[in-house]
This record gives structure tokens, C-alpha cells and sequence, in this order.
């Protein structure tokens, strides 16, 4: 197996599809809730009013440090600059694919359902879907964001550190994120909720693509072998 196999399998690969039809489900479900069923707006609201009435200062500036974990740009630039060092290293742009197809997707997919749900963050309109013209708080893009860009970066690292690093990278950050964009008021919990179900989604898809099999001109894969 050469280098650039190792350093771009995202992992766990999915086998079965059943997972993916319950995670879209799920987002699908929680969309026509929004739309159909008040109760959950009510529950966003309470959320959002019970996190502003317990935020004091030093708990606020330690959630704002830990949402920023969550930040897309400067993970997928790091996650950028890792791939191309690796692929110098080994003399494949392989690396560089799976940074290139997570950019592409999470963009391709969040761009359209954020301006497309025209909903308001907390404290800048209305609660509702489709109420806000120019808001794009539907679904957490912080959550899309953790959940596929630090599987990339635990891809491109796999072969770098221990396994139980690789699990913390993944997944400490989402739990950070998922809280702190609740907490802050950057999100309503719905948001949160939907941002989760869709991050997976795109991970479980990036995931199943076989890298290390995709046919590349000659000039652009020259792997050291063993």
C-alpha cells in the first residue's frame, strides 16, 4: 500500500445505508416540525431564554473559546495546508482530495439550505422558517463544519497519531460546538440538532469515496513505495 492510502481513509468507512436514510430522515423530520408543529418553536424560544438568563461572564468567555473550535474557514484551511504538506511528502495530490471534496460539499449543500429557510439566529428575527429574508441560521453550519472537517483532519492524521487521539479530535469538538452554539445564542437548539444530523451524513459520505482508488494522471500520483 503506498502513502497516500494511508493518509486520506477517513474512518470509520460505513457499510451499512440505513444510517444514512435515518440521519436524512431525521433532518427532513425536524424541518417539517418546524413548519407544522409549534411546539418546537416554543421549545427553541425556552432554550434560548433559559441560556440568557444563565450566562455569566466567565462561563460565556469559556464557551466563546470553545465555539470557536467550530470555526469552518480556518479548519479547512489548516485542514488545506496539512494536505499539501503530505502530499509533497509523498508525491501525490491525493491528500488534497478529500479537503477539496469536503470545501465543495458542505459548501454546495449548507449555501442552499441556509438561504433557502430564510430563518433568523436567536435575537435577530423570528423563530420560524422562511420568516426572515437574508438569514441563515438553518442548519448549524458550526455543526456541519466540526463534524466533516475535523474527520478530515483525523484522516489526514491517522497515520500520525495514536487512536484514541484520533476519537478525542473528532469528537470533543462537536460536543464543544454543539453545546457552546446553544448556549451562546448563536443558534437556536434546532438548528444545533439539524447541523448534527446533516454533519454526519456528509462525513458517512465523504467517507464511503476510496481515495487511495481514484484514477489520477501519472504526474500527479508518484507515490514513494516501499
Amino acid at each position: 500500500m503506498s502513502d497516500s492510502a494511508v493518509v486520506v481513509a477517513i474512518r470509520p468507512v460505513p457499510r451499512a445505508w440505513g444510517v444514512d436514510a435515518a440521519l436524512l430522515g431525521g433532518f427532513l423530520a425536524i424541518t417539517a416540525a418546524l413548519l407544522w408543529w409549534p411546539p418546537l418553536l416554543r421549545l427553541d424560544v425556552a432554550v434560548r431564554d433559559l441560556s440568557d438568563g444563565h450566562r455569566p461572564a466567565a462561563a460565556y468567555w469559556t464557551a466563546w473559546l470553545f465555539n470557536h473550535l467550530g470555526q469552518g474557514t480556518p479548519l479547512a484551511v489548516l485542514a488545506l495546508v496539512i494536505a499539501i504538506v503530505l502530499a509533497v511528502r509523498a508525491r501525490t495530490v491525493r491528500p488534497v482530495l478529500p479537503v477539496l471534496a469536503a470545501e465543495l460539499l458542505t459548501y454546495g449543500v449548507l449555501g442552499p439550505l441556509k438561504l433557502g429557510t430564510e430563518r433568523a439566529a436567536p435575537h435577530y428575527g423570528a423563530v420560524e422558517l422562511f420568516a426572515t429574508p437574508g438569514q441563515q441560521s438553518y442548519p448549524s453550519g458550526h455543526l456541519v463544519n466540526t463534524i466533516v472537517w475535523y474527520a478530515v483532519l483525523a484522516a489526514l492524521l491517522a497515520s500520525y497519531l495514536p487512536a484514541r487521539v484520533l476519537t478525542a479530535v473528532r469528537v470533543v469538538p462537536v460536543v464543544a460546538t454543539s453545546i457552546t452554539t446553544v448556549y451562546l445564542g448563536y443558534h437556536w437548539l434546532t438548528d444545533t440538532i439539524a447541523g448534527l444530523l446533516l454533519g454526519v451524513l456528509l462525513c458517512r459520505i465523504l467517507a464511503r469515496i476510496p481515495w487511495h482508488r481514484i484514477p489520477l494522471p501519472a504526474a500527479l500520483d508518484r507515490p514513494h513505495r516501499p
